[in-house]
Parts: structure tokens; C-alpha cells; sequence
């Protein structure tokens, strides 16, 4: 019975990730001007927001994780 809990959890998770992954590659090509470079020295590292990605992603598996499992 836990079997389907964990494979729709999962299921859930890898289109959340797919969505947001997809609409961030959007915002970012589309936000980037020819003009507007910004200084290295100001940007934060890519390893940054990496972490952070994941961590937002790791919230929002273990919310829909708890909603599951409490229906």
C-alpha cells in the first residue's frame, strides 16, 4: 500500500522540478539583455544557487510527501 504513496510522491516531485527548471532556463534567457552585463564581483556563485534550488525543491518534496500521506 505504501508502494503507490511513494512512486506518485515521486512522480509529483520529478514534474515540480521539471517545471520550475524549465521556467527558470526561460526567465534567464529571456532576462539577459546584450547590454547589461553584470560584474562577477556582484553575482552570486552558480554553486549558491544550486543549494538554494535544492533546498526549495527538498521543501516542496517533503510537503507533498506530507500531504500524501495524510489524505
Amino acid at each position: 500500500m505504501a508502494l503507490p504513496s511513494v512512486w506518485s510522491t515521486m512522480h509529483v516531485a520529478v514534474l515540480v522540478i521539471s517545471v520550475v527548471g524549465l521556467l527558470s532556463v526561460r526567465l534567464v534567457a529571456g532576462g539577459q539583455d546584450s547590454g547589461s552585463a553584470i560584474p562577477a564581483e556582484s553575482r552570486p556563485c552558480v554553486d549558491c544557487h544550486a543549494f538554494e534550488f535544492m533546498q526549495r525543491a527538498l521543501q516542496d518534496l517533503k510537503k507533498t510527501a506530507y500531504n500524501l500521506d495524510t489524505r
